[in-house]
């Protein structure tokens, strides 16, 4: 352990930062995290840990605790809109079925934050402004609160307040759809344990899979719009418009639409890569870096890799190695992240295709699983591991 601890702050207390958080504090570096909210809290929606981002929250300690409040999927189908088979979702492979898990997205933030020591994490703390200099980087907060640290870890999201202090700022790109999404009780629908799928049709798609140990289902039906809506998770939605959207599809689509209570908009955007991620004692993490769009159900597995990386490429740096240490993130980061937002963008694209298209789609879709083999067989820890030893 350092004898002076390097000392980091994070701004931003979701999955990216406090996964970052974690992984900084199993390697000795003093950190604390800064978040605008008055609490760690995440709005009903649900989220997908692949292998990539399942094996990371391991090294980080929670492997029970993703046991007891996941939910596995088993059964994994892509079907057509009334229902027909076109491909499973989830390779067969030497080792059985591909890894996923649902997540309740507050599930997932409650295991990290338990995860901290009390004083590590700072509510109401809205980020304003930013400064560095050759021995330290300094933030401030509308509070009028001002923390000085030898590092500043920008995870606060695809409208980061940091971001302009590294890049010009580009504004996000909207994809031409929204989501409404959110979650019901299994038991109403009714939904079998492990059952996951994803319905498709021209110009929208519908998925749901299970969280919360099966207790709920996760829902999330695309749709396009021509309205703008902000990048959101919490704009309230009308189940009657999402109910409208999908009428005449397969039955349990409807089965999960009436049991609704509470649904959510979210417009969907990413942004075109960015050509740095650090400038001196700043860096970017998450969506800050990197937004992309759901379609791959990596955003989550992405910020998680993100924080890791962070962490072990900054293990035994001090004050004046610490910025090229940023860089050597940068430099793994950036290329990977960048191959697996236009991957999502595509597989938006494929999952909405036009009927001539579909023979094309459903040969895509047979083997996407194992397509993907690139990004769920990567070890993060490994490969930052590597590059450390090479500086």
């Amino acid at each position: 352990m350092n004898a002076s601890p390097l000392r980091v702050a994070i701004v931003g207390g979701g999955i990216g930062g406090l996964a970052a958080a974690t992984a900084l504090l199993q390697r000795g570096i003093d950190v604390r995290v800064f978040e605008q909210a008055p609490a760690l809290a995440e709005v009903g929606a649900g989220l997908a840990l692949a292998p990539n981002g399942l094996r990371q929250l391991r090294g980080l300690g929670l492997g029970d605790a993703l046991a007891r409040v996941g939910a596995r999927w088993q059964d994994t189908r892509f079907l057509q809109a009334d229902g027909r088979f076109v491909a499973p979702m989830l390779a067969e492979g030497p080792d059985g079925q591909v890894e996923y898990l649902g997540m309740h997205r507050a599930d997932l933030l409650d295991l990290l934050g338990a995860n901290l020591p009390d004083g590590v994490v700072h509510t109401c703390h809205r980020c304003s402004g930013f400064a560095q200099d050759g021995e330290q980087a300094a933030i401030s907060f509308e509070n009028g609160a001002r923390i000085t640290a030898d590092l500043v870890i920008a995870a606060d999201g695809i409208h980061s307040v940091l971001q302009q202090y590294v890049v010009a700022p580009a504004a996000p790109r909207y994809s031409g759809s929204i989501a409404y999404r959110g979650v019901v009780p299994a038991a109403g629908v009714p939904w079998p344990a492990g059952q996951a799928r994803l319905w498709l049709g021209e110009g929208r798609h519908f998925m749901a899979y299970p969280v919360r140990g099966h207790q709920l289902v996760n829902y999330v039906g695309f749709v396009p719009s021509d309205e703008r809506l902000k990048e959101s998770w919490s704009a309230p939605g009308d189940p009657a418009a999402l109910a409208a959207e999908f009428a005449g599809w397969d039955p349990p689509i409807a089965a999960i639409i009436a049991r609704i209570e509470q649904t959510f908009r979210w417009g969907l955007y990413d942004r075109e890569p960015l050509p740095r991620w650090t400038k001196g004692r700043l860096a970017l993490l998450g969506d800050a870096a990197h937004p992309m769009l759901p379609h791959a159900g990596q955003g989550a597995n992405q910020a998680i890799e993100d924080g890791v990386a962070l962490a072990v490429l900054l293990d035994g740096a001090d004050r004046t190695s610490a910025p090229n240490r940023l860089l050597a993130y940068e430099a793994l980061r950036r290329e990977r992240t960048a191959r697996v937002q236009l991957g999502s963008r595509q597989s938006g694209a494929r999952y909405e295709a036009p009927a001539p298209a579909h023979e094309l789609r459903d040969r895509q879709l047979a083997t996407q699983s194992r397509d993907r083999a690139w990004i769920f067989d990567y070890d993060v820890a490994r490969e930052a591991a590597a590059a450390l030893a090479a500086l």
